[in-house]
């Protein structure tokens, strides 16, 4: 989204890092940028010392990676040092004081500003929703009186709560790097997410299959399924670390039924047994990749028209299968040959 928008501002521009290409080969390639949309996971935080950004985004702060860190003391340190040496802003999730928190402990540049996101309305240095319109009131002139348009809800694809707050991190980061507001609207309206981020897959006897593969910890799940109103949910595979009770106690109100696969998705159905025992759970012993068909199969039979399936296993993928786009491409296929 970020690199869409700063395009649409007419800047020479790339998104590099973590999802794919990395800095290194966007720096030392022929092309020439004025600015790079970086991601950085924890893992390469935690590698990276002497990182000094423009301005940054932590979307969010939950477990995850406990495994590899140690602790969510240690995870949430790593994290935080996407902030440090910040020139311009550093933007946080008004929901998630968290992030907040990594901000107000970051060794800034002087002048470097605190901008906040929310899905509601906007304080001053806050990007926020207003009537179904992104609104700027952080890179305003007098912004205590003032706001300017970005863009309308409708512009977001998908326009799910968690996608809206991903557009207005990226209006943010956008808007801090000096683009004008018409520039946000038209890269979000470019804008095209990557496969297995809530992608609709299809449509079989009036239910929605869902693939949201990309899901691979508890806060990813939760905003999906927070996403619908009636969910099979797929759900299981490594839990790096992870519990599942808080996620399992505030998605309840959504499922209609869940199927589990994978090597950990005996915590799930704990989890699922605490805080939504009426829900009917499928457990699938296996860890083959052949599971999906079955897992799919089972869904359809747990589900109703108007229902949605949705894959948001909460969990990576690797004990399945490669990685999570395999597991997404999975489980297109076996909604693909549902339909056939």
């Amino acid at each position: 989204m970020l690199a869409s928008i700063l395009k649409a501002g007419g800047l020479r521009t790339a998104a590099v890092g973590n999802i794919g290409v990395s800095v290194l080969d966007a720096v030392l390639g022929d092309e020439e940028y004025d600015v790079l949309a970086v991601e950085l996971s924890s893992y390469q935080l935690h590698w990276a010392p002497s990182l000094r950004a423009h301005s940054a985004a932590v979307l969010n702060l939950a477990p995850d990676h406990l495994d590899w860190h140690g602790s969510m003391e240690a995870y949430a340190a790593d994290k935080g040092r996407i902030y440090e040496g910040n020139q311009v802003a550093c933007v946080y999730n008004v929901a998630d004081k968290a992030t907040e928190d990594l901000v107000r402990e970051a060794d800034v540049e002087e002048g470097c500003r605190a901008i906040g996101f929310t899905l509601g309305s906007p304080a001053p240095s806050q990007l926020g929703v207003v009537d179904g319109i992104l609104v700027d009131r952080a890179f305003v002139e007098d912004r205590q009186k003032n706001a300017q348009e970005l863009a309308e809800v409708a512009d977001v694809n998908p326009p799910a709560p968690h996608n809206i707050a991903n557009a207005l991190a990226a209006a943010a980061l956008a808007r801090a790097f000096g683009v004008p507001a018409k520039a946000v609207r038209d890269g979000l309206r470019a804008f095209t997410p990557d496969a297995h981020r809530i992608a609709h897959v299809a449509d079989v006897d009036g239910v929605a299959y869902i693939d949201d593969s990309k899901a691979t910890n508890t806060h990813a799940a939760e905003a999906s399924l927070a996403a619908y109103e009636s969910i099979v949910w797929i759900a299981g595979g490594l839990a790096k670390g992870a519990t599942f009770d808080e996620l399992v106690a505030k998605s309840a109100k959504h499922l209609r039924g869940v199927v589990l696969i994978g090597a950990d998705r005996a915590l799930i159905r704990e989890a699922l047994a605490r805080h939504a025992p009426e829900v009917p759970v499928v457990d699938l012993d296996r860890t083959d990749t052949g599971a999906m068909l079955a897992a799919v199969q089972e869904a359809q039979r747990l589900a109703a028209a108007g229902d949605t399936v949705l894959l948001a296993p909460a969990c990576a993928s690797m004990d399945m299968f490669a990685n999570y786009t395999r597991r997404g491409d999975a489980f297109a296929q076996a909604v693909r040959e549902l339909g056939a």
